[in-house]
């Protein structure tokens, strides 16, 4: 496996079909969540995010939802974004690829001026976001029935 890649926001058909086949590899294959709840009506108006290698293959996403779609998920208000949907194919582990999306996402983020970021996080990835500057807060929650924890960062 290649350690060059890029992250960059998806721009078009293309790009947001191969993180829409991340997301379907980690958490409908692996993870055994129901497509019907991996797929929902805000990823027709969300930033998508991508990694992809230097040979063209896809190897992490995650989106960005801001405006009345992140106040809907957050809570907060419209200068807080919700990170979600962050996935890195099996392949693609251990190569800094959830970091950089992570820090992808934040520019967009940052690009629409948002001033903060949420998230719902897997119990088992609190660590990782912690170490990239984000905060638990909020008691541990079902989600597709694995256990989150909200997180937020200031940007």
């Amino acid at each position: 496996m290649t350690t060059a890649y890029l992250v960059r926001e998806a721009a078009g058909p293309g790009d947001r079909e191969a993180c829409f086949a991340v997301r379907k590899e980690v958490f409908v294959v692996e993870q055994e969540v129901p497509a019907e709840l991996e797929y929902d009506e805000y990823d027709a108006t969300a930033a998508h995010v991508l990694a992809i290698a230097e040979d063209g293959t896809a190897l992490g996403t995650g989106r960005l939802l801001h405006g009345a779609d992140a106040a809907g998920k957050t809570g907060a208000g419209p200068e807080v974004g919700s990170l979600g949907r962050l996935a890195v194919s099996g392949a693609a582990r251990g190569l800094g690829v959830g970091a950089a999306l992570v820090r992808g996402i934040e520019d967009v983020a940052r690009a629409r001026g948002l001033t903060a970021i949420d998230l719902h996080a897997q119990t088992h990835a609190l660590g990782f976001y912690e170490r990239l500057g984000y905060e638990a807060y909020g008691p541990v929650f079902l989600d597709a029935d694995i256990d989150h924890r909200a997180m937020r960062r200031t940007l």
